[in-house]
């Protein structure tokens, strides 16, 4: 078993603000990052695949085929959005970078084929700055 993880960088907004807590507790909980208008974050996401080294190609995915999902049905509709304004699902669910992970791990899982004996999708790991990061492995 091979880890395969491809780098990838996306600018997005996004205000920290849940509807189901008064404007208090978002204010003590969020603190600048509840600004009603925003603030952005220059994120770098990590995607592993991992699987076996195919025997043909000698490689464990093919990597113009990773770099294609991830652009479509990631970077594109997410680079220079403003989460909570622009991204369907962020309409009713606080955009923190926890869930933010949580969702382009269900993007990419729903466009990455996984076929048995082969290549899956392992982990997202996305940083929001460089003194924090998160991972989720499904």
């Amino acid at each position: 078993m091979i880890d395969l993880t491809r780098r990838y960088r996306f600018a997005a907004a996004h205000r920290l603000h849940s509807r189901s807590l008064t404007a208090e507790e978002n204010a003590r909980i969020y603190g600048k990052c509840n600004n009603p208008y925003g603030h952005g974050h220059n994120y770098i996401l990590d995607v592993t695949v991992a699987g076996p080294v195919d025997a043909a190609t000698g490689m464990v995915f093919d990597v113009a085929k990773l770099d294609l999902v991830v652009r479509q049905s990631v970077l594109e509709p997410l680079d220079h959005a403003h989460l909570n304004l622009d991204v369907d699902r962020f309409q009713n669910l606080t955009p923190t970078t926890e869930n933010l992970c949580m969702e382009i791990y269900g993007i990419l899982s729903a466009n990455l084929t996984h076929e048995p004996g082969k290549a899956f999708l392992k982990r997202v790991r996305l940083e929001e700055t460089s003194s924090n990061y998160f991972e989720y492995e499904g």
